[in-house]
């Protein structure tokens, strides 16, 4: 199989293969498209999870039960906190 890239995206691998633990372009490439595999995996087994959970949502949303942003970023790091300390 051949696959051509754009200069762009050739220039983006070299510096990863350059800066990261790659031995080689074809390693990197090999890394990336095993990822996105996982990746796309991941999605089509949890799709319908993940549809349910935005349609809850957003059925929250019409109902008023929104959560200001800076509420919901400090309930994250909470969270965070949480599990760093039982971890």
């Amino acid at each position: 199989m051949t696959i051509r890239l754009t200069p762009e995206l050739e220039a983006l691998i070299q510096k990863d293969v350059e800066r990261g633990p790659y031995r080689s372009a074809d390693e990197f490439v090999a890394q990336a498209v095993q990822m996105l595999h996982d990746q796309e995996q991941w999605l089509a087994e949890n799709r319908t999870d993940i549809a349910a959970k935005i349609e809850h949502g957003f059925a929250q949303a019409e109902r008023g039960e929104l959560v200001d942003g800076d509420a919901a970023f400090q309930q994250l790091r909470q969270r965070h906190e949480q599990r760093r300390k039982s971890g």
